[in-house]
């Protein structure tokens, strides 16, 4: 094999790799939906809850992988945060960070 057919075959798997790995925004839109029941339904809660709208990305990603291995106890967080991957869970709290208060 020549060259450029090496790395036109390499560029082009580095771009499908980049390309699967982006959020889907209505992918993140609908696991945000999941939330909606506890969060409300654009992250800003009822009383007893926290909203979830504006917090800082790093702030929320923290609590959510913290309730995923267990160092923040919870009544139904940690469950349900071990159904998603890390990458999904930081995908979660850029979509709620960017909600508006």
């Amino acid at each position: 094999m020549n060259i450029w057919f090496k790395t036109s075959a390499g560029i082009a798997l580095l771009s499908l790799c980049a390309w699967s790995l982006a959020a889907d925004p209505l992918q993140v839109r609908s696991m945000a939906a999941a939330c909606a029941s506890c969060h409300g339904t654009a992250g800003i809660a009822l009383s007893g809850m926290e909203s979830l709208a504006g917090q800082p990305k790093d702030d929320l990603l923290k609590k959510m992988l913290d309730f995923k291995s267990g160092k923040k106890p919870a009544t139904i967080m940690h469950q349900l945060a071990k159904g998603y991957s890390d990458e999904q869970l930081e995908q979660l709290a850029g979509y709620f960070a960017a909600l508006k208060k």
